[in-house]
Formats: structure tokens, sequence, C-alpha cells
């Protein structure tokens, strides 16, 4: 688990970055189908999954996003952020037992609003599985949080 950070709009530089490594479980993917709602056998049935081009169970694609919110919501920039919006692109798949490094690196602040444009990639031993960009408001040392 990710230990609390805060940032400030003003504490924000172009080239910061922080990372997550998670390390996905079955029950991380069990647990996600609960939540979600989402009992897709590919996540589940590892006898369905292995009928399927992967072979095997893979994980949610938006268990993957969820890292990058970790990441966010946490870390950087941390608590009181706001989340405005988000692209995905997935592009490979990301099984039980992976080990997924989350990477979020301001790109582009934007004083109008205290906004910041976040890239976001997900990679598995050097792979990409999924890269967007987030755009979130980040509170101002200002404002009461």
């Amino acid at each position: 688990m990710l230990e609390l950070q805060t940032l400030y709009f003003e504490d924000l530089t172009i080239g910061m970055q922080e990372t997550l490594e998670k390390h996905v479980s079955s029950s991380d993917v069990v647990g996600f189908a609960e939540v979600s709602g989402d009992r897709n056998p590919i996540h589940l049935s590892e006898h369905f999954a292995a009928r399927t081009p992967f072979k095997t169970r893979i994980a949610h694609g938006l268990y993957t996003a969820s890292l990058i919110s970790a990441v966010l919501g946490t870390r950087l920039p941390g608590p009181g952020a706001i989340y405005l919006s988000q692209t995905l692109n997935f592009k490979a798949p990301v099984r039980i037992d992976d080990k997924v490094l989350v990477t979020v690196r301001v790109e582009e602040l934007l004083e109008r609003g205290n906004r910041a444009r976040l890239s976001c990639v997900c990679s598995v031993e050097g792979t990409v599985v999924l890269e967007g960009e987030a755009l979130v408001k980040v509170p101002s040392r200002s404002e009461d949080l």
C-alpha cells in the first residue's frame, strides 16, 4: 500500500514522477470482479481462459487502470486531487502473478484551474500493457482541503 503524500499545485514540476509496483494475485482479480460486477469468465475461469488467445486468465483492464488511480490519489499529486479525465490505451494483457509497474509523470501544468496533465504507463517486465493520460485538478496551498 502506498503511503500518503500530499502535493499542492505549487509543489509540482514538469518531469516529476511516481511509481507503484503491484503483484496481481488471483484474489485481486476475484475481488475486482465482485466490486465491479464484471464476471467475464476470462478473468475467473482457467478452463474458459485456456480456450482464448491469451491461454490463461487475465486481469480486468480497468483493474490495471485502477492502479493509476492509486498513484494519483495517494502520491502524485495525492489527497485532494480531483480526477477530471483519463484516456486508456490497452496494449497487452495482464496475467495473474504479473508484476505491474505503474509510472505517472507530470507532463504539463495549467495554472488556470490548477490542473496537471499526467502521462500514465503500466508495464510488465518492460512491456507496456496500458498507456494513457490523466487530467487532474490539484489543490493549491491557498485552498482549504
